[in-house]
């Protein structure tokens, strides 16, 4: 349903034309408790999280108030990333024998899907009565990838306060698909002009992946015992922010770490707790993975307020498939080719308890 107290960031989204031509479209949400989050059909788009904290609506969702800042910001805030979410290395990759050059948009490789990648469509709107569904068509030969790839993602608020995202996608040719959610949360909320570093974070993982200088897995995970990625017992992201070579060539966490199998059965995956202990943040996932993103490079980046984000305003919290994996069959990781027989199927659900 449309908004009444996001008016404002419903007049301020839609008062210029899309890439396409047209006004985007914006729906909200709301449950029982007073939170409300606004989602877009540009890019499948997670716009607003309002969390009630002590009587006041706390915005905890880092993004832009219109469609210039929206399409000028490159940190795909909120978005959904796919075909296939992380990097590809040089954009290449085989499948049975058969090898495909996907589109180049970072570093020699392919981030998140290429220059034209999903966060950049409208996506169709195929039902928003208690929750929203966006549809999206992807054709065969899509920025490169084999097969016409129809996905569809489902935005649903529950009165326990917990945002759940569901995944879905067929195929009519075998094709690589990861999709998630790129949202940047501050639970301190986003206007508070404080880092998100000084959050408290758990990870249930045991281990990490080493990436090259341009993030790209090295080929050995690695065990966070002893290690300044260990996660398992929660602890402030800044404590050992920067402090060896990985972190060092990131300017910062920009790493996926392989999800404990417990997960895999509705074990928490992640908790994210604010500064002044009044928002906790838990994520459970159906994705072997999670991407850990520290906002490193979110400095210039347009906020909603006609400023701009510093460098670690928020995290992200990326559920996916460990990147590159296309390219790294040996790994212990399942497959991350869709077959057309195949559905592929996910959900991540992020749980606000205050």
């Amino acid at each position: 349903m449309m908004m009444n107290e996001q008016t404002n960031l419903f007049d301020s989204m839609t008062a210029e034309e899309a890439v396409d031509g047209r006004p985007a479209q914006l729906f909200e949400l709301k449950n029982n408790n007073g939170m409300a989050i606004v989602l877009m059909d540009i890019g499948a788009a997670w716009l607003s999280c309002k969390v009630p904290v002590d009587g006041e609506l706390r915005e905890v969702l880092l993004g832009q108030s219109n469609m210039s800042d929206f399409q000028l910001q490159q940190s795909y805030m909120g978005v959904t990333v796919g075909r296939v979410a992380n990097r590809i290395a040089k954009g290449q990759f085989s499948i049975a024998g058969v090898a495909h050059q996907v589109d180049i948009n970072q570093a020699g490789n392919t981030l998140h899907g290429g220059t034209s990648g999903f966060d950049k469509r409208r996506w169709a709107v195929v039902g928003n009565k208690n929750s929203v569904e966006f549809e999206l068509v992807s054709a065969d030969g899509d920025q490169g990838f084999p097969g016409e790839l129809t996905v569809k993602v489902k935005y649903q608020l529950n009165d326990d306060n917990t945002v759940v995202i569901s995944y879905q996608g067929k195929t009519n040719k075998a094709t690589p698909i990861n999709l998630t959610n790129h949202a940047y949360f501050n639970l301190l909320g986003t206007d508070s002009g404080q880092s998100a570093l000084g959050h408290s974070l758990g990870i249930n993982s045991a281990a990490f992946v080493p990436t090259d200088a341009v993030g790209l897995p090295t080929g050995e995970w690695q065990d966070v015992e002893g290690s300044y990625f260990d996660f398992n017992t929660a602890k402030v992201v800044s404590q050992h922010f920067m402090l060896d070579e990985h972190q060092q060539a990131a300017k910062g966490y920009d790493h996926a770490f392989v999800l404990d199998e417990s997960c895999l059965q509705g074990a928490l995956a992640a908790c994210l707790t604010s500064p002044d202990n009044l928002v906790h943040l838990s994520v459970f996932t159906t994705k072997p993975a999670m991407q850990l993103y520290t906002g490193n490079w979110l400095a210039g980046t347009p906020d909603r307020m006609g400023g701009e984000y510093q460098d670690h305003a928020g995290i992200a919290l990326e559920t996916q498939f460990v990147p590159d994996a296309v390219n790294h069959p040996h790994w212990d990781h399942p497959n991350v080719v869709l077959q057309p027989e195949e559905t592929y199927q996910h959900q991540t659900r992020y749980q606000f308890t205050v």
